[in-house]
């Protein structure tokens, strides 16, 4: 199975970006901060379905709705973190913890 943006989803609600995957929830977990930072907190992928890249498209879908809504992105979590040290064109989102 492979994933890309369109399956995840902004739920409001609960602050968190998900994918359903049968009966099963991959999510990226945030907390706004203000009216201009979201704070991407933890970031959780069943074990059976890591390695399809569902985490890499939390992660972007999450960083591209800070961007579309001019919000700074801050990676507590360390999966984001690590992440947008290797895709430097995310550093115009992303501010320090």
């Amino acid at each position: 199975m492979s994933t890309n943006h369109e399956s995840v989803v902004n739920n409001v609600d609960k602050s968190r970006f998900e994918v359903v995957s049968g009966s099963q929830r991959s999510e990226l977990i945030y907390r706004m901060k203000g009216d201009d930072q979201i704070d991407l907190v933890h970031t959780e992928v069943p074990e059976d379905l890591t390695g399809q890249g569902i985490g890499s498209a939390l992660v972007t879908t999450a960083l591209q709705y800070a961007r579309d809504n001019d919000l700074d992105a801050i990676p507590s979590c360390p999966f984001v973190a690590s992440y947008v040290s290797r895709h430097p064109e995310w550093n115009d989102v992303v501010v320090e913890p």
